[in-house]
């Protein structure tokens, strides 16, 4: 045990000068904002180099791996691209435009639904196929959304503040973005504890957000569980957002003494602060049955890997849990393109802390759990116990489990899965539903009902939803509905560049099938194989040109990247 005293002169001294400076941000006009962000692009561009070779380092793969694609793609360009997204929407209020256009908000059904992607002709040349709709809450009217939106600059200022941002460990941008939703969406200034698994992002951090800093709007430190416990209870802390776990927000709510239950019981909690969070869980990636070509499993199998081995599933988004249709014949065939895949993959390491511990529970749990990548990968391919180890907790590493459910038809089958998904698997942050294009025409009513019943923060369709985290106009958190004494996947919603409030889920959709061989499918787009996939074989140069892009957007950028996106 470590019994050395706690330092908290630093921690003291950045509070100190965040307060002293809160009113100063919070009175910022908008030009200003906007000039901070459109500076801070070129230090973006001009260390994503250093930034992405940083993240492949620690995660024990040189900066040319194939691999280090997620290193772009999760670092220099989510960040970019959340920032360009915040521009464009300071820029229509600048010009006197409301946030959202008006074509934008509609209602459907008697649900008001907000199209947010694509928002300009750069997203639609970029990400062609791509859309993202937010779904209101129940009696949200459309009129509403429009007069809530950006209300902070639309004569609803929210008050000066010093808000505490506690870094997530696995993704880098994760608390940049963070730091820019607190500054930017309720005009506090922050406070940002590094996460020791990555406290070495912060001299990046440092450089990017040095304007930031100079003004005394941001403040960067380091420290584990002490000092973040030291800083949730500060006088000179008003609100907390925190990227982790359920068991971190617990810890800093109730406490981890014998006591702390007690307090979750009687709804006493140590602090008493505006508290939001992003906290992961068990997500689902749900099949539709349907009549696919070998092109399609192969193209899935592909889409499904990535979305549980990315970053070696240490993402609070990743798919655990793979639910396939029992009797359909293409479940085993999918199965087979999957086990294809996990063998061509090179091996890596889950670098995670805790990751072998958390293999080696699902191996105990498993002793039939098929290895790949000398072990560095499991499949678990028929999972019927729902108390089992991968269906009732986030393994935050990389081990994939399948669950086969009932249902002659998609009716059945998608009822039954909705049902499993919002009932047997913990958390609401995230789930992918995959559906052939052919199928949704025949039962259009059944996969809208499927997508509505769902209850996740954000669905993607053909998509894996943790797109939804990169576009940045997408609203990113859990499903409302938690309370501090069952947080679940967390409270609010970040990112969200065009601030709507009210919100329910956002719904991503992308190309069932890349071009051009979406247009046989139903499902036309410009878009090629994801340059995030993990088998993209040019998708590290296809995301470094991206990131560029979108640092600094030209139409002569565009042939260099369609280059190399067209030959991953």
């Amino acid at each position: 045990m470590n019994n050395t005293p706690l330092d908290t002169a630093a921690l003291d001294r950045a509070l100190h000068e965040l307060r002293e400076n809160a009113a100063s941000w919070a009175a910022a006009p908008l030009a200003e904002r906007i000039g901070l962000l459109e500076r801070l692009m070129p230090r973006i561009r001009d260390g994503a180099a250093e930034l992405a070779a940083a993240g492949a380092h620690a995660k024990g793969y040189g900066p040319d791996s194939p691999w280090a694609a997620e290193d772009w793609a999760g670092g220099p360009w989510a960040l970019a691209q959340n920032v360009s997204a915040r521009l464009h929407v300071l820029r229509r209020l600048a010009v006197g435009q409301d946030p959202l256009p008006a074509r934008a908000v509609h209602e459907h059904g008697g649900r008001t639904r907000v199209d947010v992607f694509p928002a300009t002709g750069w997203d639609r040349l970029l990400l062609s196929g791509y859309s993202a709709q937010v779904r209101m809450r129940p009696g949200t009217t459309a009129e509403q959304v429009r007069e809530r939106a950006a209300g902070q600059y639309r004569g609803r200022p929210e008050p000066a503040g010093v808000a505490l941002v506690l870094g997530a460990g696995n993704v880098a941008a994760l608390t940049a973005v963070d730091i820019l939703h607190k500054l930017y969406a309720e005009s506090q200034v922050v406070v940002a504890k590094m996460n020791p698994v990555n406290a070495y992002l912060r001299p990046h951090f440092e450089r990017i957000f040095a304007e930031f800093t100079e003004r005394g709007w941001l403040r960067f430190v380091d420290g584990g569980p002490a000092e973040g416990a030291y800083l949730t209870t500060h006088d000179d802390v008003d609100s907390i957002h925190v990227t982790g776990s359920d068991r971190t927000h617990d810890a800093i709510m109730w406490g981890t003494d014998d006591r702390a239950e007690q307090r979750r019981r009687d709804d006493q909690p140590l602090i008493d602060k505006p508290f939001t969070s992003e906290l992961g869980g068990v997500s689902p990636c749900i099949v539709a049955p349907g009549k696919w070509s070998a092109a399609d499993f192969r193209f899935q199998a592909e889409h499904i890997v990535t979305s549980k081995m990315n970053n070696s599933g240490h993402n609070c988004i990743a798919s655990q849990v793979l639910v396939l249709p029992r009797s359909w014949a293409g479940t085993e065939r999918l199965l087979d393109e999957i086990r294809k895949v996990l063998r061509e993959l090179p091996a890596r390491s889950d670098y995670y802390p805790g990751a072998d511990r958390r293999l080696t529970a699902v191996r105990a749990a498993h002793p039939e759990a098929e290895s790949y990548g000398d072990g560095c990968r499991l499949l678990v391919p028929d999972i019927a116990d729902h108390d089992d180890v991968l269906l009732s907790g986030e393994v935050f590493a990389s081990a994939l489990g399948v669950v086969r459910l009932p249902g002659e038809t998609p009716a059945e089958f998608l009822g039954t899965a909705v049902d499993f998904a919002n009932d047997t698997l913990p958390g609401t942050l995230g789930a992918t539903l995959i559906v052939h294009p052919a199928t949704e025409r025949a039962h259009r009513a059944v996969v809208e009902a499927a997508i509505a019943g769902l209850r996740y923060g954000t669905l993607g369709v053909n998509s894996w939803s943790a797109v939804g985290f990169l576009l940045g106009y997408t609203p990113w958190g859990a499903y409302p509905g938690n309370t501090r004494q069952a947080i679940g996947s967390g409270i609010g919603f970040v990112n969200n560049a065009f601030m709507l409030e009210d919100v329910e889920k956002t719904v991503v959709r992308a190309p069932f099938a890349p071009a051009p061989r979406g247009l046989f499918t139903g499902s036309p787009s410009l878009s090629p194989r994801p340059p995030y996939f993990v088998t993209n074989r040019t998708g590290r140069t296809t995301l470094r040109r991206v990131a560029g892009f979108t640092t600094a957007p030209g139409i002569t950028r565009l042939p260099a990247v369609f280059a190399s996106a067209l030959r991953g």
